[in-house]
């Protein structure tokens, strides 16, 4: 089986991308290939495979990849955080900031319960904005929020600080 480092080097550079003087880690070289796809979600689903998740989280939109399949691992229900506008049914809103301005994260109003123990799941940790707009949607709906997990987290961004008062399980790390 492969093991984080060998997924770590299965991930692609691309340089000044979504903009100049960005490295952006395009994790799509690793979800081409079947076995570490297969490996990441067992490597992280083993993590919390002995914990009581009730739901799972995912955000969109590389977390519902992740989520969906984690979700089938732990035998739990996922629920989608989308961006403003998306879901169909009743929702409750946050606004989060961004590098450069603002955005919209929603959840359906009914999706979580007063107790559930909620995982929420992203394939990246950054500077933990988008995570942070996560837990207090599932923190609004009454969930527990017993962790978060990532496929990548940029350690250098420091997005860890901002989520300080949860578990977090990164895979791999740059």
């Amino acid at each position: 089986m492969l093991g984080p480092q060998e997924l770590k080097g299965m991930i692609r550079d691309v340089p000044d991308f979504p903009g100049k003087g960005v490295l952006f880690k395009d994790i799509t070289t690793l979800l081409s290939n079947g076995q570490a796809f297969a490996t990441a979600i067992d490597l992280i689903g083993d993590h919390y495979i002995n914990q009581k998740v009730d739901l799972i989280v995912a955000v969109e939109s590389r977390g519902f990849v992740f989520g969906a399949a984690l979700a089938y691992k732990l035998n739990c229900g996922v629920i989608l955080i989308r961006k403003g506008g998306k879901l169909p049914y009743r929702t409750i809103k946050t606004q989060y900031e961004l590098e450069y301005g603002t955005d919209k994260l929603e959840i359906h109003e009914d999706s979580v319960q007063q107790g559930d123990r909620v995982l929420v799941v992203d394939d990246l940790l950054a500077t933990g904005g988008t995570s942070a707009a996560a837990v207090e949607l599932v923190e609004r709906l009454q969930g527990v929020v017993m962790g978060l997990a990532f496929l990548v987290e940029l350690t250098f961004l420091k997005g860890r600080e901002r989520l300080k008062n949860h578990e977090i399980f990164s895979l791999i790390e740059f």
